[in-house]
């Protein structure tokens, strides 16, 4: 079998280092299947579709200028760099994957395998398909009644604490016996008031 060497796939600008073996593009529909009782036939309900898969196979051996190793650290340097600690989008260049409408993936998983008496490694990669997704989010009204029940709540305080300082500077609950000033002022405007002289009453029922 000869495999010829593709420079026209690139993954995020990088050219990919070997021969390609097979090129695979793979798209699904969502269908969810429904268990209906009494019935054997199960009906399908279409759901979406899912994300495109593209799996490439590379044979990667020795050149004149790089070892089969140094090549496959490329591919390494492109599945994730020096430091990354999450997978990134890139960008892909692909006569087969442009058929899909897929410019864009991410970059599944990177295998190397090494056979015994062969001077070449045989790479599969397994990429995604990257499609952009705007989340918008929406303003919460529980954040604004929570801020109006605060505010009145400081009001019905401030309401309280004036009441119980007036509850405090009146004669209310004043010991029997002692009458304050305010006290007897208020009284003395009340028509409930006893304003008799105990002394001329007596009197008056002695004589009677």
């Amino acid at each position: 079998m000869i495999f010829v060497e593709d420079n026209t796939i690139k993954l995020n600008g990088v050219v990919l280092p070997g021969l390609v073996k097979s090129i695979e593009v793979k798209e699904s529909a969502q269908i969810d299947e429904q268990e209906v009782e009494g019935s054997s036939a199960k009906p399908k309900q279409a759901t979406g579709y899912e994300d495109a898969k593209i799996n490439i196979e590379l044979v990667v051996d020795d050149t004149d200028t790089q070892t089969k190793y140094q090549r496959l650290e490329t591919l390494q340097a492109v599945f994730r760099k020096e430091g990354q600690g999450v997978p990134q989008p890139i960008p892909i260049v692909c006569e087969d994957a442009a058929a899909h409408g897929i410019d864009k993936v991410l970059f599944k998983s990177l295998n190397h395998k090494a056979e015994q008496k062969k001077s070449y490694f045989s790479v599969t990669l397994e990429l995604w398909e990257y499609i952009p997704q705007t989340i918008q989010a929406v303003k919460s009204s529980g954040t604004s009644s929570g801020k109006k029940s605060g505010s009145s709540g400081s009001g019905s305080a401030g309401t309280l604490d004036s009441s119980y300082s007036s509850y405090l500077s009146s004669d209310r609950g004043a010991a029997p016996g002692k009458i304050t000033p305010a006290l007897q002022k208020k009284r003395g405007k009340s028509p409930a008031v006893d304003d008799a002289d105990t002394a001329k009453v007596l009197s008056k029922l002695k004589r009677k």
